[in-house]
């Protein structure tokens, strides 16, 4: 799919092909520094590939306007900004510049709050006074009211405590766009992921290559857990 030049000669991500269907539920897995992130990131273009291509509905992602693609791929980032807004506007802003009408604004913002668990306390608040956990929700929602075709999900749930998370798992198992999910929890990928469904998937990185794409009914967790381990131990052996 993409290649994505670094320092030098280095690629940040290097032979990765892959194809997404509507519907399709994939789990992006793998160390950190594997390349999770920006592959995350050329899918809806705040990065593009220095070779390679990535095609969206038949067309060269290269090729669409940044608004009405980002429209449709909406990623929700690891580090949540508010961009200076409280968080009711936050959760109206997409919906204005879409034009569409207040009360359907409304209704769809008061929707996802309640499935999310956004309090009425939160409204009011800036980026500064909630939560690492409180602003990932916030973004959470955010994505969500815009109801994009496919949703890009970059550690969603990593500062979120269990309870959370798994009210999160089960907004997502109900939502019906297309689902790419990074995640170092294996457990919040189980619960989002259909064990039985052979169209839900698990995409392994590995220092920038695509070494397993893979149904997740197939999928070994024992053996992915055994990789990372053994990776890092990998990395601290190249440190020293």
């Amino acid at each position: 799919m993409a290649v994505v030049a670094g320092l030098g000669n280095q690629y940040l991500l290097q032979d990765i092909s892959f194809a997404v269907f509507a519907g399709d539920r994939i789990g992006l897995i793998g160390a950190s520094g594997s390349g999770k992130t920006t592959l995350l990131r050329l899918l809806n273009r705040l990065s593009d590939p220095s070779t390679g291509q990535i095609t969206y509905q038949n067309q060269s992602l290269a090729t669409w306007p940044i608004s009405p693609l980002r429209q449709q791929i909406m990623l929700v980032p690891q580090e949540p900004k508010l961009l200076g807004m409280t968080v009711e506007e936050n959760l109206c802003y997409p919906l204005i510049l879409q034009k569409l009408n207040p009360e359907i604004i409304q209704a769809r913002v008061a929707l996802w709050r309640a499935r999310i668990g956004i309090d009425d306390n939160w409204l009011p608040l800036t980026e500064l006074q909630l939560s690492l956990g409180q602003r990932q929700l916030v973004c959470l929602a955010r994505a969500c009211v815009c109801e994009p075709k496919i949703v890009l999900l970059d550690e969603p749930t990593s500062a979120l405590d269990p309870g959370t998370i798994q009210r999160v798992a089960e907004v997502l198992q109900a939502h019906s766009a297309t689902l790419i999910i990074a995640s170092h929890q294996f457990g919040f990928l189980q619960q989002v992921l259909d064990q039985h469904q052979p169209r839900h998937r698990i995409l392994y990185l590995e220092q920038g290559r695509l070494l397993q794409d893979q149904p997740i009914t197939t999928i070994n967790w024992q053996d992915i857990q055994q990789k990372l381990v053994q990776q890092a131990l990998g990395e601290q052996e190249q440190w020293h």
